[in-house]
């Protein structure tokens, strides 16, 4: 599914020296908007860098990052795409100049993956409502379950 991708940096390339494309966040978890997005870049055979802020887990954000990554890392090693998966300290702001000789996208997801929220899932496994399962990726679905019912935040 395409999102519409709106672009604030630099002019789109060809990318034929396969330049990675960045994305950031803290996938708390991984779910099927994330997937999305990222699919963006892996449908035209560009590879993708993910990194993943290095944060302490709370009740917001209960998965460690070696949890998240493992996770991500569980997803993509059943796909035949190029992805590194990585962790970043945590960030206070992402900035760029002018010229910066790359794009900075934003995709504007459809409505129906527009809704989808890590924190409704928490919630969702939180309160026994299995609704969560259609948001997560099967693959990864058991490992969400137990790293997400065994935080204790």
């Amino acid at each position: 599914m395409s999102w519409e991708k709106k672009n604030h940096g630099g002019d789109p390339t060809n990318n034929e020296s396969k330049k990675y494309a960045i994305f950031i966040g803290r996938f708390q978890p991984p779910h099927k908007g994330h997937i999305e997005l990222m699919d963006q870049k892996l449908k035209d055979n560009i590879p993708i860098l993910i990194m993943v802020r290095d944060i302490e887990p709370d009740e917001k954000n209960p998965l460690t990052t070696n949890q998240t990554i493992f996770l991500l890392e569980k997803y993509y090693s059943t796909k035949n795409v190029d992805v590194t998966i990585m962790s970043i300290p945590d960030i206070e702001s992402v900035n760029f100049g002018r010229g910066v000789g790359y794009e900075i996208n934003e995709y504007i997801p459809p409505k129906d993956v527009a809704s989808i929220s890590a924190t409704g899932i928490r919630n969702c496994i939180k309160n026994k409502d299995e609704y969560w399962r259609k948001l997560v990726d099967p693959l990864i679905q058991d490992d969400v379950l137990n790293y997400l019912t065994s935080y204790a935040g």
